[in-house]
């Protein structure tokens, strides 16, 4: 009988320890859906504010580049990528 009182009690732990896992598991994919709509923002503020000359300061672009491959690394569309490609082919300043 105190075997079976064990067992249970590992099945309700271990139960516990699962929620758990699976709350903060959850929690992390709404963290990284928050970053990637903040690096998606930030890029066509970008975009949009150098859009008409298509030049970009190089610190801007370097700055592009991060948030596109942490964007990318988080599973970003190709909408943006789309963006980054024109991004590219403007003309850099020094």
């Amino acid at each position: 009988m105190s075997e079976v009182i064990c067992l249970a009690a590992a099945i309700s732990s271990l139960t516990g320890a699962v929620a758990a896992i699976f709350k903060v598991w959850q929690w992390v994919r709404r963290l990284q859906e928050g970053q990637k709509c903040l690096l998606r923002a930030q890029m066509l503020h970008t975009y949009y504010k150098h859009k008409e000359e298509e030049t970009i300061r190089q610190y801007e672009f370097e700055n592009f580049t991060a948030c596109y491959q942490a964007y990318k690394a988080m599973g970003g569309n190709s909408f943006i990528e789309k963006v980054f490609e024109e991004v590219s082919d403007w003309e850099v300043e020094t």
